[in-house]
């Protein structure tokens, strides 16, 4: 149950709210507008009064509950309208006028504007519009002249819904914590649906910004960036005509004037405005951009590799950073993703959002090195060969979210590892409909049963624990498939294998043969070592030929950041 306040200023502020309320809405969408509950009772009912006239009903209702503000004259505070619309969600059941009523005034008593057994509280009308909503307008003078004492009155409504959600058998939703972004009006909802728009302005401003930000080296390519996009820039400067804050527009947009309607980005989300855009933007190094040399797609996987070890073992600023940065790599995962997995991985992105911000301070700081890791899959823009570079991204960049959906859960962050977990199933979807037909292609090309039998061989001796799971596991082909392209690359499968089984131990793997075929085809991807290296290793493991090949014997050598994917 979704409660939200709005006030009103004016002196036909009531007038206006409830011509709203009881008119046809503004898509025809107010069915059968009528009274459930009121201030005393018995408030006239434009809605179900068949022998007057409505318009006459509407002006003595207004009348009625202006009559504490009139009294006060001149005195009358500015904001003289409460009107908080509260809705059911969609699979709640429908609830009666009664129960309706009862919410409404427990929101009221909750809110401050009438508590329970107050003669002199403020007056007020509920008044339904369809199965799944109410709204309550109150005046905001009391009988005795006085103001309502209604100081964190969101958040005190918000704390009664999530009451009522409980004793009405409601979908329970998860309690905030003042970080999210701003919801949707209904008008917004309504405009995007009226002109055939599959998302919101606000929102899509929203991802646009954000992709922006985590692509962006500076403050100009920002802009550059936005403008590329079709996002228009309008700044708020100070005296000295330095720029202070900027909102943010979309070309179709337009009020009824045909004039651009801009959000500012604090309006956008908490950490949009434009301070803290410039904050996030100085964790990237201000040396000119140049990629290094080697598989883009590897470079971004191991920053997101060391995202998860932060989020393991860094204190809760340095997590809250890296789940920003987490968040940067979501928002930039579509761009180069197949056209299959696009929709998801957009999808997880919007989710995620949310699990990016809490009370906790966010140290980015701790993001500068990995920020441009991150970037290498933007500013490369590299070909995927067979798809197995985003393939291994994922799976890494899954291995984070759920360690962030952990996180949150011990800070009882509620909305925020929701949020998480939500973007977890879109991540599933997207990972599978990108891994499968690269796991299938490799099967393909799996070696020769003689081959698979001495794999299969190292693996008993190197991991006999976990041996028949990984033999018996469906993507055991494409794990032979590419061992031996490990090992016409130059390198030794022993020693590879026991690299991969080195970096993380496969107990919570769900597909360990999966695992280990992302891990080998990392490692097979570097520099085979030249027949010199090769000789020395082996000279160095002579003393150990006859003993089994634990993760432990066989470290990474010193360029493998630790994968932290399972």
């Amino acid at each position: 149950m979704i409660p939200k306040i709005i006030l009103g200023a004016g002196p036909k502020a009531t007038q206006r709210t409830i011509a709203y309320l009881f008119g046809k809405g503004r898509a025809n969408e107010h069915t059968d507008p009528h009274l459930v509950a009121s201030w005393n009772g018995f408030a006239p009912d434009p809605g179900r009064s068949p022998h007057r006239d409505p318009k006459d009903v509407e002006a003595q209702l207004v009348a009625q509950l202006n009559q504490p503000v009139k009294m006060l004259g001149d005195k009358a505070p500015r904001d003289t309208v409460w009107h908080c619309p509260v809705r059911a969600a969609p699979e709640d059941p429908i609830l009666s006028d009664g129960q309706w009523a009862d919410i409404a005034r427990r929101m009221v008593a909750a809110a401050g504007i009438a508590p329970d057994g107050d003669e002199e509280a403020c007056r007020w009308v509920a008044v339904r519009h369809a199965d799944d909503h109410i709204h309550i307008a109150a005046t905001l003078v009391r009988h005795d002249g006085r103001r309502p004492e209604r100081g964190y009155d969101q958040r005190a409504v918000q704390r009664e819904a999530r009451s009522i959600e409980v004793d009405y058998g409601l979908r329970r939703l998860k309690p905030g914590d003042g970080t999210g972004a701003k919801r949707l009006t209904s008008k917004e909802h309504f405009k995007a649906k009226r002109l055939g728009q599959g998302a919101a302005a606000r929102d899509v401003l929203r991802l646009r910004v954000r992709r922006a930000v985590a692509a962006a080296s500076d403050e100009a390519e920002f802009f550059a960036l936005l403008e590329s996009t079709g996002v228009a820039v309008r700044f708020k400067c100070g005296p000295s005509g330095d720029a202070l804050g900027c909102n943010f527009a979309l070309p179709y947009d337009t009020n009824d004037k045909g004039e651009s309607v801009f959000y500012a980005g604090s309006t956008l989300a908490p950490d949009l405005s434009l301070p803290k855009i410039r904050k996030s933007l100085a964790t990237t190094s201000p040396e000119p951009v140049t990629l290094r040399p080697g598989n883009p797609w590897h470079q971004a996987t191991a920053a997101a590799e060391r995202i998860s070890h932060h989020l393991t073992h860094g204190d809760d600023q340095t997590v809250q950073g890296q789940l920003v940065l987490l968040g940067a790599t979501l928002d930039l995962l579509p761009i180069n993703a197949p056209t299959a997995a696009k929709a998801e991985l957009e999808r997880a992105a919007v989710a995620f959002e949310r699990a990016t911000r809490s009370r906790i301070s966010a140290d980015l700081a701790s993001t500068h090195a990995l920020r441009r890791g991150i970037q290498t899959i933007w500013r490369a823009r590299p070909s995927d060969g067979d798809g197995s570079g985003i393939a291994v991204l994922l799976d890494t960049v899954l291995t984070a979210v759920v360690l962030a959906m952990h996180w949150h859960r011990t800070h009882q962050h509620a909305q925020q590892e929701a949020a998480a977990e939500q973007a977890l199933v879109h991540l599933q979807v997207a990972y599978a409909q990108v891994a499968e037909p690269v796991l299938t292609g490799l099967a393909q090309r799996a070696p020769s049963p003689q081959m698979k039998h001495r794999y299969a061989h190292h693996l008993q001796q190197a991991v006999p624990e976990h041996a028949e799971r990984i033999l018996n596991d469906p993507a055991w082909d494409a794990l032979t498939a590419v061992l031996a392209e490990a090992e016409a690359a130059g390198h030794d499968a022993t020693t590879v294998l026991g690299q991969a089984l080195g970096q993380r131990t496969l107990d919570d793997a769900h597909s360990p043969a999966r695992a280990l075929t992302w891990r080998i085809r990392r490692l097979g991807d570097r520099h085979a070592p030249g027949p010199r290296a090769q000789a020395a290793r082996a000279r160095s493991t002579t003393h150990r030929a006859a003993a089994p090949i634990h993760s432990a014997a066989a470290p990474p050598p010193p360029q493998v950041p630790p994968a932290r994917r399972r």
